[in-house]
């Protein structure tokens, strides 16, 4: 049996077609992540840590001492530098520190700029990486607005202190982040960060479902984005 080519151009856009429907079909349905941070609960304990510690313990963070060649996941900001142009001179909110992460965006310019696809995006909307596939470019850092990314200048490994078997370390050379504990809600678990937090001010959950948590919360409370300016969509909200 033969086709003319004009059959088969026009099967083939419907195949396409279809490809890309099923691919939005999913992205509307299946989960979007995100979280929200409420600033008055998290600036309830002065000097407080404990997320940043579970981070650092869950993903093998090492304690660097170096602070030039420091690596964060999550660690706090000023507030006008975290959130710039947004200070409320009345609200003493604005003057306490702001925990910041990757903003696992819905259009993330780090994405577009990696040359090895290191650095992709899940279906569910989280920005994941690929250690092996790094080259240590830095191009997703200079293309990161938020500065949510550190790079290996040496062997992270001899810094980290009780390393977790369960999640890999990293090597000399290469970028890592935040990854919204993707390792943890594949088995249905929350965020070690929204765990660990005695104040309960991290809120986690399915953006598409308007029913979670996080919906009713952002749908109840006023809330505002890092730098939405820029046309990123970032995923984490600051309940104010």
């Amino acid at each position: 049996m033969t086709i003319s080519r004009q059959t088969f151009l026009r099967l083939s856009g419907l195949s396409l077609a279809a490809v890309a429907f099923r691919r939005i079909a999913r992205a509307v349905t299946g989960p979007k992540w995100g979280m929200a941070i409420d600033l008055a609960k998290c600036a309830g304990q002065d000097n407080c840590t404990q997320c940043a510690a579970a981070c650092r313990q869950a993903h093998n963070v090492p304690q660097i001492p170096d602070s030039r060649h420091e690596i964060h996941w999550i660690w706090k900001e000023p507030f006008n530098r975290a959130l710039p142009n947004q200070a409320d001179e009345y609200s003493t909110i604005s003057s306490a520190p702001v925990m910041v992460m990757c903003n696992h965006c819905e259009h993330p310019p780090c994405v577009r700029v990696c040359p090895t696809q290191a650095t992709f995006q899940r279906e569910d909307g989280i920005v994941a990486m690929d250690y092996h596939r790094c080259i240590g470019c830095r191009y997703c850092m200079a293309a990161c607005p938020y500065g949510s990314r550190s790079f290996n200048w040496q062997d992270p490994r001899p810094y980290i202190a009780s390393p977790n078997p369960d999640f890999p370390t990293r090597t000399k050379g290469v970028v890592e982040k935040c990854n919204f504990c993707s390792e943890r809600i594949s088995t249905g678990r929350l965020p070690a960060c929204v765990e660990a937090c005695p104040e309960k001010a991290l809120t986690f959950g399915n953006l598409n479902d308007p029913n979670s948590a996080i919906r009713q919360l952002l749908g109840s409370r006023r809330h505002i984005r890092r730098k939405p300016e820029l046309g990123t969509g970032p995923k984490v909200f600051y309940i104010v």
